[in-house]
This record gives C-alpha cells, sequence and structure tokens, in this order.
C-alpha cells in the first residue's frame, strides 16, 4: 500500500476583483502572431492582471499528469497582441525513491494527479480566489471544483533612481496570475501550480504537503528521529519531479535549441576575463548543468521590435541529482515532437513501442524540428520534527524567462520608453 503527501491550493476570485483584474481582451492579433486557438469558455483562463498584462490560455485536467495548460499567449498595454508562447506545459512524472532502497513510486503513470486522486477544492484551499468547476479527468469524470485561479501580489518589480527622479524614482508593484490543482496520492499532498507574471516570464512548480508516511521509518543512517528522543526515524527519499513543455512561440513551431556557455580566459586588467560562446543543439539529447551554462529555446522566425529572434530561456533553481536512474540526473532533455512521448519514464503508448521514456527518446537521435523540453528538478526530502503534522510546504520548480520576446520591459513606465539600446 502507497503511503505519502502534497498539498491544499490558493488564490483567485476574490483577489482578481480586489486586484483590479478584469476579463478584458488585449486588441486583435498580429500578423505574424495568429490568435490564440479556442476553448470552450469553461476551461479558458482570460485575464489582465493590475500592470496591463494579459494572459490567455486553455486548461483540462488529464488522468495521470493532472494540470494541463495548453495555448499559452500573451498580451500587454504596451504589447496589445496576444503572442502565443507555449502550446502544452504539463507534469511527465514524479519519481519518489526512499533512501532505505525498499521503496519507490512514479507517482504519474502509476497513480496519477487526476481523477480519483485530484482533490476537490473547499475551504481555505482557494481563499481570496477563484474555483473553476471542470472536469476532474477520470475514467468516470466527474465535474467539480478543481481549479484554483488567482492574482497574487509579487513584490517589487522595479526599482529605478537617478539623476532625472530626485526623490521619486519610477517603482512598480508586480502581480502573477497564479493556477492551482491540489491531488493527494497515499500520504503525500501535491499542489500543481503555474505562476505567469505579468512581466512574461512562467514559473512552473510542485508543492508537496500532506504528512510523513507512517509506514516507512528506517535506521538512522537513511533517515532522521522525528518523535521523542531517537526511537523512530522517517526515511529520506528523493521527489523528482519531470514537466514536459511545448513551446510555440508566436504560433510559428519550429524553435531552435540554444547552449549558452561562459568560461574564464584569463586574466583581465581589473577582473578575469570571461568569454561566451553558444552552439546549436540540432540532435536529441540529454544536458547537465555547469558553471554559467544555461539553455533557450528561440523562434527562427518570430522577431521583437529591435529585430532580434524571440526566446523563452530555462531558469532552475535548488536542484537535486538522482544518481541511480539515468533519467534523474540530466537537467534538461530535448527530443523531437512525437504526440505518443507523453511521459518522462513509464510512458506505455502503444504508438510508442519500446520507448518507455526520455532515455529511450533520446537515443535515436532525432533532428530537432519541433523540439519538446523535458525539464527534471530534484529534491532530497530529510524529514524534520516540524514535518508533523501537517507537513509544511516545499516547493520544487524552474523559471521560463523571456528573452528578447519584446524590445524593452513590458513594464516599464511611459516616460522611458524611449530608452532602448544606447541612447
Amino acid at each position: 500500500m502507497k503511503i505519502k503527501r502534497t498539498m491544499g491550493a490558493a488564490a483567485a476570485a476574490a483577489l482578481l476583483a480586489t486586484a483590479g483584474i478584469t476579463g478584458t481582451g488585449a486588441g486583435p492579433a498580429a500578423a505574424q502572431a495568429p490568435a490564440p486557438q479556442q476553448c470552450a469558455a469553461s476551461t479558458t483562463v482570460k485575464e489582465t492582471l493590475p500592470n496591463g498584462t494579459t494572459w490567455q490560455l486553455c486548461w483540462r485536467m488529464h488522468a495521470k499528469s493532472g494540470l494541463v495548460l495548453e495555448n499559452v499567449s500573451i498580451a500587454s498595454t504596451r504589447h496589445p497582441q496576444p503572442v502565443r508562447i507555449l502550446k502544452s506545459l504539463t507534469l511527465a512524472q514524479l519519481n519518489v525513491p526512499y533512501d532505505s532502497g525498499e521503496t519507490e513510486y512514479n507517482d504519474i503513470t502509476e497513480f496519477g494527479f487526476g481523477g480519483e486522486y485530484l482533490q476537490t477544492l473547499a475551504g481555505d484551499d482557494c481563499k481570496g480566489g477563484s474555483a473553476r468547476v471542470g472536469s476532474d479527468g477520470g475514467a468516470e469524470p466527474q465535474r467539480r471544483k478543481v481549479l484554483c485561479v488567482g492574482a497574487e501580489a509579487s513584490g517589487l518589480a522595479y526599482h529605478l533612481a537617478n539623476e532625472e527622479t530626485p526623490g521619486k524614482p519610477y517603482a512598480k508593484q508586480g502581480h502573477d496570475l497564479v493556477l492551482r490543482a491540489l491531488s493527494r496520492v497515499g500520504w503525500y499532498e501535491y499542489v500543481t501550480e503555474y505562476r505567469l507574471h505579468d512581466d512574461g516570464q512562467i514559473s512552473a512548480r510542485l508543492g508537496a504537503t500532506g504528512d510523513l508516511s507512517p509506514i516507512d521509518f528506517t535506521t538512522p543512517d537513511k533517515g532522521w528521529p522525528i518523535g521523542k528522543g531517537k526511537q523512530a526515524y522517517a526515511t529520506n527519499h528523493y521527489h523528482s519531479a519531470f514537466w514536459r513543455v511545448d513551446f510555440d512561440i508566436a504560433g510559428g513551431g519550429k524553435e531552435q535549441v540554444e547552449q549558452y556557455d561562459s568560461k574564464v580566459t584569463g586574466p583581465g586588467s581589473v577582473s578575469a576575463k570571461i568569454a561566451t560562446v553558444h552552439k546549436t543543439i540540432a540532435k536529441e539529447g540529454s544536458f547537465t548543468k555547469v558553471n554559467r551554462r544555461w539553455w533557450r529555446v528561440v523562434s527562427p522566425g518570430a522577431k521583437n521590435a529591435d529585430g532580434h529572434n524571440r526566446s523563452y530561456e530555462l531558469v532552475t533553481g535548488a536542484n537535486d541529482v538522482y544518481e541511480a536512474h539515468p533519467e534523474t540526473v540530466p537537467d534538461v532533455t530535448f527530443t523531437q515532437f512525437h504526440a505518443c512521448e507523453r511521459y518522462a519514464t513509464g510512458n506505455a503508448d502503444p504508438q510508442c513501442p519500446g520507448r518507455r521514456g526520455i532515455v529511450d527518446y533520446a537515443l535515436r537521435p532525432e533532428t530537432l524540428a519541433d523540439p519538446i523540453m523535458w525539464v527534471r528538478v530534484g529534491f532530497h526530502h530529510v524529514p524534520r520534527d516540524e514535518d508533523q503534522s501537517p507537513m509544511p510546504l516545499h516547493w520544487q520548480g524552474f523559471d521560463l524567462v523571456p528573452r528578447d520576446f519584446t524590445e524593452i520591459n513590458r513594464l516599464a513606465p511611459p516616460a522611458l520608453s524611449g530608452v532602448n539600446g544606447q541612447n
């Protein structure tokens, strides 16, 4: 019997009102950016944040993957034409092995975040937000309150003080459009959260809460003492989460993947000289971060007003590697799109015989004409007394940061709209 943990959902409707959020549109689509594909009104999120950024997307619940975002586009006061960013974004696996070597789960493919595991939102799960009703994605789908949509203040968006602004700097508070769903798998409860920032950044996060498994206790070398004295040791374990990201920048598809490396080349007159070089990743493969290495997915055809190719950069934060599995070692894997390649591991689609996961997908290796990005973020959970009970929410995830998507800061004040380059 499986026993695990997850967290509650939060934030949306009342806060939409208090934050001044409306459902207004963002103007006609740009010629180079087709209008976002439509979905049913009940599965559409279209909200304008206080700073004028409008996010629009479709959402649905999948029996295994849980919350799926599709056809994600953005517009803003300065850039009113909606521009597509993503075709889809979803969880693709959650691997949970215990340090005792006696327990391991793959929560997405063995259980799932939808259907019977998807929780109905109630109480404080979506306090201050709007709980949306939709299908839970189960074998016998039920319509319930399963998605929390809200606006949340994100803190200071920028601050600029100079000789032109004595005593009155340029400053603005930011806001995020936040979508959350809550799933319970055994003792753990998980929050699938996507934060769509008003500056164009997208943050994918997985939160874990619930309770420690009372049947998974171990010895001192593989756990942490929980309770009175040193008698009961809660087992250390891993959460290796995978996301599947399918870009569709400006509706053009056919993105390219680039890797950037910056290396010290020698001493300079004051500081070290560092040279930055990049290469195009033309074939499928898995890649690992080193110091000053990063990746971006770039559109070969869509450009901003400065004539620079639009792209999104992958930014990873705290990240623990689980060395025991080949798929949990790389930070990111890029593969050519195939509809049947849906999960990072445990892929059982009969249309993909012999392709069980990203290790198999990347073995061919095919040319990346339509790349899929698989992001792995690991967390080694060493329990503590404070984890009982309920367990405080802990997070793991990554950011997709716009790079040259617009010619200047999307939120820049009108007085600085001409500050672009050396002028």
